[in-house]
């Protein structure tokens, strides 16, 4: 009996266990948290199949990280939201058509100090003039000569940043393009969150790297075939 009960109570730990680590985000169709509302614990190709398609205005993410689109099957623009809350979407509002949760890994950038920083204080919250110092559209414009030359995303054939590389500067539908198909090992992100997927068009696993060293990437070793930049 004393048996029976310790399997029981350690089953039930691994079930909370699961459900404390799973994501989950919910989306409101007005500013501010309000309006209809519709939480995702899961993979979304579709919000049409929830009925708020091209409606997200606000959102809250409770746990992990998202990516969401602008079109279903995670096509067009992205970006990655992490834990926290934002009271509006700026150019993705009315403009949601998909989300998944993805891992986002951070290294320090070469000379100390942390990774990405999209302006939000302790609890999540945008500062109000993220659309002016966030605009990572615009920024590779306003850099100077030198930071112009250096690509965003450098990656290598071989772990330990060994082996042949190549540049990357801008999202790459199919790395068959660049010949690097299936061959990376190891990457330096300087500037921006990018995303790299195990199958072309952005399918499949999907890792969102933030700027630093990354000297191996480990079970995606030699499975990465597109990336894209999503923040």
């Amino acid at each position: 009996m004393k048996r029976m009960f310790t399997l029981a109570s350690l089953l039930a730990a691994t079930l909370i266990s699961q459900a404390a680590s799973a994501g989950e985000m919910t989306l409101y169709a007005r500013e501010g948290f309000r309006g209809s509302e519709v939480t995702v614990y899961e993979t979304t190709s579709n919000f049409r199949d929830l009925g708020f398609n091209d409606r997200a205005s606000s959102l809250v993410v409770h746990s992990g990280a998202w990516e969401l689109c602008e079109h279903r099957d995670f096509g067009g623009e992205c970006a990655v939201f992490e834990r926290g809350e934002y009271p509006d979407l700026r150019r993705f509002n009315n403009s949601i058509s998909s989300a998944r949760e993805v891992q986002v890994r951070n290294r320090d950038r070469w000379g100390g100090g942390g990774g990405w920083n999209d302006n939000r204080g302790r609890d999540g919250r945008w500062g109000d003039d993220r659309g002016h110092d966030h605009d990572w559209r615009g920024r590779d414009r306003d850099r100077d000569r030198d930071r112009q030359q250096l690509a965003p995303v450098e990656l290598f054939t071989d772990s330990r940043f060994e082996g042949p590389s190549v540049s990357v500067r801008s999202n790459v539908r199919t790395l068959v393009d660049l010949n690097f198909n299936d061959r990376v090992s190891s990457l330096i992100i300087s500037e921006g969150q990018w995303e790299l997927c195990e199958h072309a068009d952005f399918r499949g696993e999907c890792v969102v790297y933030g700027p630093g060293r990354y000297p191996n990437v480990g079970g995606m070793n030699d499975r990465f075939s597109s990336i894209r930049r999503v923040r």
